[in-house]
């Protein structure tokens, strides 16, 4: 089989329990694994309990990670997109990358890139506390010294990997929450000197560069000073003002209503990508998201639940991704899912038992010849 597209999937690197510091979360000692196991069904319509045709398997186990790396690259997954967290000064959630990917004897099949997930944390992951989504826990936002010590492991430990995912030779790295950094950094400007040393900090290391992506929410405007009363610009200015190299999208529910049937979002969703077309200067990557319910990490029923995002539709939704990529030749065909495994927000391509392979069948029929 041939493969035209790079085909990303995020990973959610929490289905693990070899880090101490899960525990605080999920006690049992399997990772997030632990809100998958235990969560209900909310109403009698709704599609849980679901459960892992492979099991509650730990992804920091290499072996693991073999059969998961096969089973993306034979159904044309060639690239995930790891979310890379760092917290309290050290990183966090890592064990997956490092322990179960890094050692997999077979990762040159499919590439690997990082998002840094640089939001706060608050009780979402703790199903006990989750209805108090007011306690924080972990201020995400860091200063330009903490700033340099990240980039320096980053592109110690991963940008020089042989597997890590380049645009013109340059390692990818993606941004996730750009007014946290901002406001850790000290404002755009500070902002823009940071990414400038970034950059110049890569070449003295001997890449050629690095390519800069920007994860695009719903049309927003960014605060240059970093504080609450600074002066507004739009996402197209922040961009092209720090030097961003191109964007995409994390998940459907950070721009449209997902409350609904997948048909219908698909329509906006496509109306968003001719918007940003028409609005940015910089590529645009396009986006799928499998789907949205996030009631797994939750007691009660928490409302907006994505209804009738079937395999089939979720092909159709691919030949739509398709179809920009190719009206797009200028740029690589990469477009990005949500997710490989992102079980407790119901949005992932791994095998379970309501639809099998169907999403990774969906996968191979859209972009494998």
């Amino acid at each position: 089989m041939t493969q035209k597209y790079d085909i990303a999937a995020y990973i959610w690197p929490a289905y693990t329990g070899d880090e101490p510091r899960t525990r605080m979360f999920w006690p049992e000692g399997m990772g997030e694994w632990q809100s998958v196991k235990n969560a209900v069904k909310k109403f009698p319509e709704h599609n849980w309990p679901r459960k892992p045709l492979w099991g509650y398997c730990n992804e920091a186990d290499p072996y693991v990670m073999e059969m998961q790396i096969n089973a993306a690259a034979d159904h044309g997954v060639n690239v995930f997109i790891y979310d890379w967290y760092w917290y309290d000064r050290r990183p966090f959630l890592e064990n997956c990358l490092n322990d179960g990917y890094l050692k997999a004897k077979n990762n040159d099949r499919v590439k690997f890139y990082l998002m840094w997930a640089n939001h706060n944390v608050n009780n979402t992951w703790d199903i006990r506390n989750s209805h108090d989504q007011d306690n924080m826990i972990w201020d995400a936002a860091v200063d330009r010294k903490e700033f340099e010590v990240i980039a320096h492991r980053l592109i110690n430990q991963y940008f020089k990997h042989p597997s890590y995912y380049t645009i013109a030779g340059k390692p990818v790295f993606m941004i996730y929450d750009l007014a946290n950094l901002i406001k850790g950094l000290g404002g755009a400007q500070e902002t823009k000197e940071a990414f400038e040393w970034f950059r110049a900090l890569a070449v003295s290391e001997g890449l050629p560069g690095l390519h800069l992506q920007l994860t695009k929410w719903g049309e927003a405007n960014y605060n240059l000073s970093g504080v609450d009363e600074g002066e507004k610009v739009t996402s197209n200015e922040i961009a092209n003002f720090l030097g961003f190299d191109s964007m995409t999208h994390y998940q459907f529910v950070h721009f449209v209503d997902i409350d609904r049937d997948y048909n219908e979002i698909m329509v906006d969703v496509v109306a968003e990508w001719a918007q940003i077309e028409a609005k940015h200067d910089i590529p645009y990557y396009p986006h799928i998201s499998l789907g949205w319910d996030n009631n797994p990490r939750f007691k009660n029923l928490v409302n907006g639940i994505v209804k009738n995002n079937t395999p089939e539709n979720v092909q159709l939704a691919f030949e739509q991704a398709k179809a920009y990529a190719d009206a797009h030749p200028e740029q690589p065909p990469l477009i990005t899912i949500n997710s490989w495994n992102e079980w407790t927000e119901t949005s992932y391509l791994l095998p379970d038992d309501l639809y099998g392979y169907g999403y990774l069948e969906a996968v191979k029929k859209t972009f494998l010849k």
